[in-house]
């Protein structure tokens, strides 16, 4: 698999490919990128994935703030598992998006990247102000020579394959549904930094996360059962997102997690948190006493979900 991030490289002169943005590479993501390889293997061609390294949305709106499912290098590391021949990273602008679907066909896909099949996901649209959809698209494909094909959507009886309904549920805390969509443990991978030690003196250290990626989406406040991922080592654990209304309240919400039996000093090392299943909401306890209480009973919930799974 070869990575391309200047175009002005591109060596091939026919290849198989599919585009779009890709953010968390989840179920239906992948089914798209198996019927891509399928196609590419009968036609004696090489596949390829074209992507972009911003979302489209925010070249259009500066101001805008997506809530991605992966950072960069996760989406990178993710299609890279898919045994793609190339992966083509393109650099999204305001020109490339007030290309019409003709020109970026013609122009760009055809012309440039000598696209001779292009995989459509159900859904997906381009071109300027996504004005035109499929049917047009095949129309534009034959004047250059390019075969478009519709690939008809992924899913199930329960869940739809989507990013903005893994985002749906990540944003409402439940995570589990997440992971079914995406095929994998929604992560946040981050640095571990000082925090003001008050979880030591009731008996749950935490470790305090700041995420490498600001525009990741955050999990709905809360505690969660969690895998821990430190140096290639995984550990057991529970994380909590939330502002800390027993202890203190400044408005800010901090992300700790617990690591079960484990007492090493991780200050400034990197980790990276795998999300298991939702535990409870957010709460406000009387008394510290009770919110040891609850702790305790956290940990044993989260103990038991581990070992059901």
């Amino acid at each position: 698999m070869s990575v391309i991030c200047n175009i002005e490289n591109w060596k091939e002169n026919a290849v198989v490919a599919t585009i779009g943005f890709f953010d968390g590479v989840h179920q239906g993501h992948r089914f798209l990128l198996r019927e891509m390889r399928k196609l590419a293997s009968e036609r004696c061609l090489p596949s390829a994935v074209i992507t972009f390294n911003t979302h489209p949305r925010k070249v259009l709106q500066s101001d805008y703030q997506p809530k991605l499912l992966n950072s960069f290098d996760e989406k990178m590391e993710l299609l890279s598992n898919e045994k793609v021949d190339y992966i083509i990273v393109v650099d999204f602008t305001t020109s490339l998006a007030a290309l019409s679907a003709r020109d970026f066909i013609t122009c760009f896909l055809s012309a440039k990247l000598r696209v001779k099949t292009l995989l459509i996901g159900h859904d997906h649209r381009f071109g300027y102000k996504r004005a035109e959809g499929f049917e047009e698209y095949v129309v534009y494909g034959n004047e250059c020579g390019m075969e478009v094909v519709n690939v008809l959507e992924f899913a199930d009886k329960e869940l739809i394959f989507s990013s903005s309904k893994a985002r749906h549920f990540i944003e409402k805390g439940d995570v589990a549904a997440a992971s079914r969509l995406l095929g994998y443990n929604f992560r946040l991978k981050g640095r571990v930094v000082r925090g003001n030690k008050i979880g030591r003196t009731i008996g749950f250290p935490t470790a305090n996360i700041a995420i490498d990626e600001k525009l990741k989406i955050i999990p709905h406040n809360g505690s969660y059962a969690v895998w821990i991922i430190i140096e290639d080592r995984k550990y057991n654990g529970m994380l909590y997102i939330g502002s800390r209304p027993t202890l203190e309240y400044n408005g800010s919400v901090s992300i700790e997690v617990n690591i079960f039996d484990f007492s090493e000093d991780i200050y400034d090392k990197s980790v990276v948190v795998e999300f298991v299943d939702f535990i409870r909401r957010d709460m406000k306890f009387d008394s510290i006493e009770n919110l040891k209480e609850q702790m305790h009973a956290d940990k044993q919930k989260v103990e038991k979900l581990k070992t059901e799974n």
